[in-house]
């Protein structure tokens, strides 16, 4: 299988003593910026009973010819002080407790081809050097709030596709006897979403559901067994093609 596969976010843990605490949410995690798009609004939810102060970083993905990939962070151009790749506006959140706050997620620079990125959300015991904006005694005041039992803070990593300026999709399906078949010939992502593989008589024998991305240029394949039936949503974009597929 000559597939891409984005894992689901990186999801990592910060023990610290305190009471249940904050408990932050981004939502899905996978986003698209699409060809006549520039900015992207991306809320953060805080379900726990005390503020959430959190980090926004961005790293971009490059992917090699075999498709391994390699987070460097976004630069910015020497000569024009000009950030190339995606920002966050702002990228230090302070989230209430049982309430939202967003950061507009900007991209600059060339639309020619399409790009990658990950967006961390990171929660963190304010300090001095982390820019939120609150002074020395309510940095304490947090700190000591935290110090009553043990508190775990969650964060996420999403993904995130910038589609090219002058988007085009064109997937090539071949369905052989024992083998089906998607190659990406556009400039996009495409993704095989709610792939499901089940018994033909037997609607609990299924696999577990799965979800692929497939990169331009690449292919994503599954064998055909008999007797089994596969079905999936295609998503090109803002179209959506379900489809099925019927083994004998």
């Amino acid at each position: 299988m000559r597939s891409l596969i984005l894992l689901w976010a990186t999801f990592w843990l910060f023990s610290t003593p305190a009471h249940a605490g904050p408990s932050i949410n981004v939502g899905v995690i996978y986003d698209y910026l699409e060809g006549g798009q520039s900015t992207y609004l991306k809320r953060v939810f805080n379900s726990g009973d005390s503020t959430a102060f959190v980090k926004v970083n961005i790293f971009e993905i490059i992917y090699d010819a075999n498709g391994t990939s390699t987070e460097i962070p976004v630069t910015t151009d020497t000569a024009t002080l000009v950030r190339n790749g995606l920002m966050a506006s702002p990228a230090r959140l302070i989230v209430p407790a049982g309430g939202a706050q967003g950061t507009r997620l900007l991209y600059i620079g060339d639309r020619d081809k399409e790009r990658y990125f990950r967006v961390r959300f990171v929660p963190v015991v304010p300090e001095q050097e982390d820019q939120f904006g609150i002074s020395a005694e309510e940095r304490d005041r947090y700190k000591k709030d935290l110090s009553a039992g043990v508190s775990v803070l969650a964060g996420y990593g999403t993904i995130f596709f910038v589609r090219p300026k002058n988007t085009r999709f064109d997937t090539q399906i071949t369905n052989v006897a024992n083998k089906y078949s998607l190659y990406n010939n556009g400039n996009s992502v495409v993704v095989v979403d709610e792939f499901k593989d089940c018994a033909t008589n037997n609607e609990a024998d299924c696999r577990p559901t799965s979800k692929h991305h497939i990169l331009a240029g690449r292919t994503h394949s599954f064998s055909k067994v008999s007797g089994r039936e596969y079905q999936f949503k295609l998503v090109e974009g803002g179209s959506t093609k379900d489809v099925e597929v019927v083994t004998r």
